[in-house]
């Protein structure tokens, strides 16, 4: 008596299954990706309007713009650590002011955090520093906000979001091209 012998295997409607499964497992990933990203440059966008509002904040109850505030050790809010640099009044927010221009918006309670107004800057979503001063990029001069070292891919699509998405024009502008795969160092946008 012969016995019979099942074989034993994966049949082509088990393997298409499992094929499907693995590439909707993917494509989600991938999805959760974008998404993710795109949450990064919203941060990004948020951060800088909110810095903006916080300016003029400022600016509307002093009279001058933070860092650049001549009497800000003299501020009612100024005790303790709070407000230990003081600007120039110029009216130009100078990279020497920048980290003050931090501080006298924290300790006027107009953002959230602790700075000292000569060492501490703020960061950004993708890990370089976000600062408040007055420069020159792309033929244009002013006080604006700077985020230093963004991919040239996430540089675009915040100019995209705030401005016309092209590096060398409008309120946003980058030291370089948006081109794939590099780092812009510098990009400002104007207030």
């Amino acid at each position: 008596m012969r016995s019979e012998m099942k074989e034993k295997g994966f049949t082509l409607v088990e393997l298409a299954i499992v094929m499907v499964i693995i590439g909707l497992l993917i494509g989600a990933v991938l999805k959760g990706q974008a998404m993710i990203e795109s949450a990064k440059i919203k941060n990004l966008a948020d951060q800088y309007n909110s810095l903006v509002a916080a300016v003029y904040s400022y600016q509307d109850k002093y009279g001058v713009f933070p860092g650049d505030d001549s009497s800000a050790t003299a501020r009612s809010w100024a005790t303790g650590s709070c407000a230990t640099t003081a600007g120039d009044g110029s009216g130009v927010i100078s990279v020497a002011e920048g980290l003050a221009a931090n501080e006298h918006l924290a300790c006027s309670g107009l953002i959230k955090g602790s700075y000292n107004g000569t060492t501490t800057a703020m960061t950004h979503t993708y890990g370089g520093t976000v600062a408040i001063n007055s420069a020159t990029l792309q033929g244009r001069t002013g006080n604006s906000v700077q985020f230093v070292n963004l991919l040239a891919e996430n540089a675009e699509s915040l100019d995209r979001i705030l401005d016309d998405g092209v590096y060398t024009t409008g309120s946003c502008r980058a030291n370089a091209a948006y081109t794939a795969g590099t780092t812009i160092a510098n990009f400002r946008c104007f207030l």
